[in-house]
C-alpha cells in the first residue's frame, strides 16, 4: 500500500487550499485515515482524521473551523480542505492510514500503518 499526498503550494494568508491523498496498491478495508503536519525541528502533529465506517471526523483544536476532511471511498482518496490559511500553517502535510482500531487513534502517530511522502504548504503573510 502506498499513499501519495498532493496539492501543496504557496498561498497568501487568508486563502484556501485543498490537499489530496490517494491510496495505491493492494487495498482492504481500513479503519481510518488522517492528516498530520510537521515543521523543521518540531514533532509531527495531528491535524485531523476521518473514520471509514461512518465518516466521523476529528480535528485538532488549532485548526477546528478552518479545515474539513472528507473521503471518496470509490476514488480511494482523502481530502483536506483548508480555509483562511495563516502563516503558522506553513508545514509539510502528511497523510496516513490506519488498518485497525486503537484506543489512542486518531491523534497517536503510532496507530497509523502507512504514510504518504508529504506535501509542502507555504503560507505567506
Amino acid at each position: 500500500v502506498q499513499l501519495q499526498a498532493s496539492g501543496g503550494g504557496l498561498v497568501q494568508a487568508g486563502e484556501s487550499l485543498r490537499l489530496s491523498c490517494v491510496v495505491f496498491g493492494r487495498t482492504y478495508t481500513d479503519f481510518g485515515m488522517g492528516w498530520f503536519r510537521q515543521v523543521p525541528g518540531a514533532e509531527r502533529e495531528f491535524v485531523g482524521a476521518i473514520r471509514r465506517s461512518d465518516s466521523i471526523t476529528y480535528y485538532a483544536d488549532y485548526v477546528k473551523g478552518r479545515v474539513t476532511i472528507s473521503r471518496d471511498i470509490d476514488k480511494k482518496t482523502m481530502y483536506l480542505d483548508m480555509y483562511n490559511l495563516k502563516p503558522e500553517d506553513t508545514a509539510v502535510y502528511y497523510c496516513a492510514l490506519s488498518k485497525q482500531y486503537s484506543s489512542t487513534w486518531p491523534r497517536d502517530l503510532s496507530t497509523y500503518d502507512y504514510w504518504g511522502q508529504g506535501t509542502l504548504v507555504t503560507v505567506s503573510s
